[in-house]
């Protein structure tokens, strides 16, 4: 690395010092974060970072600033991590997992309070598994009480609560019918009584009038 080579030349405070009064420049282009890490690991090693006064420490931290291109806050916490760990390395991504909040378990229990229950609402059911843990004391209740509604009804439509119970079925809206007319299904028994209206037709220039007749559906 040809950073490293024209760095070597650079042995003393005082010709760090001069490197930053002067205009000279070095250029990571193209460089790895693995060797710029390895780079300051060098030059920490080199100055014997940690010996030195504040204020020498002050320059090198400066040097590295310029040469690497990194903030001061940057240079700051990859010196302090050299100085806890001995060496310095980049971080590698794990993609964080989140944990299942709720066990099989929690789910069987769930679909056993919904079975006694009769599957009443989200809310309700919360209600139940609160009181048998917070009144009641049962133990087993302690994780899933914890729920929220909208994730209660997440569970209840897991593929374990429905392999669990059979009998749970999301509401469906019930349809009202309103003023539809049909006639009477009196099943042979007497007391349906429809209602007929009768129109009598306009007669001279008068208009006709409605009759009202009451009829029983079986008797006529």
């Amino acid at each position: 690395m040809q950073l490293v080579m024209n760095d070597e030349r650079l042995q003393t405070i005082g010709q760090v010092k001069q490197f930053l009064a002067g205009s000279e420049a070095l250029d990571f282009g193209g460089v790895s974060v693995e060797e710029r890490y390895q780079w300051i690991e060098t030059v920490l090693v080199r100055f014997k970072y940690y010996q030195l006064k504040r204020a020498e420490k002050g320059a090198i931290r400066r040097y590295i600033e310029k040469v690497s291109g990194y903030s001061r806050s940057q240079v700051s916490r990859l010196i302090r991590e050299y100085n806890q760990r001995g060496q310095l390395r980049k971080a590698q991504y794990q993609r964080h997992r989140f944990s299942k909040s709720y066990t099989p378990a929690d789910i069987a229990l769930l679909a056993r309070t919904d079975e006694l229950h009769d599957y009443l609402s989200g809310q309700a059911t919360k209600k139940i598994m609160e009181r048998e843990w917070a009144i009641y004391g049962h133990t087993d209740f302690r994780n899933i009480s914890r729920i929220s509604i909208a994730h209660l009804y997440n569970l209840r439509g897991s593929h374990l609560y429905r392999s669990i119970t059979k009998r749970y079925t999301r509401t469906k809206p019930a349809v009202v019918k309103i003023g539809e007319r049909a006639r009477p299904a009196p099943g042979g028994s007497p007391g349906y009584i429809r209602i007929d209206t009768v129109h009598q037709g306009d007669h001279n220039g008068e208009k006709g009038v409605y009759h009202i007749n009451a009829v029983d559906e079986v008797t006529q």
